[in-house]
């Protein structure tokens, strides 16, 4: 995973983990897990999904985001 893309993406949108969680309906702590990839935790496909939508992804960001 590329946590750096995807923190990019973030701060260019002017959110932080915080509001990533409520988008996902996670805790704070699971969103900074899953992008840390602590512990084996990774985005499950629904979670990848919302978040291409939140985000206006293409296709390509979110290969390169979750993928590369």
């Amino acid at each position: 995973m590329n946590k750096a893309l995807l923190r990019s993406i973030m701060v260019l949108h002017g959110e932080t983990n915080k509001d990533l969680a409520e988008v996902l309906g996670l805790t704070e702590q699971s969103v900074c897990a899953k992008i840390n990839e602590n512990k084996g935790s990774e985005f499950k496909q629904g979670e990848i999904a919302k978040i291409k939508e939140h985000y206006n992804l293409s296709a390509e960001e979110v290969i390169n985001i979750f993928f590369a």
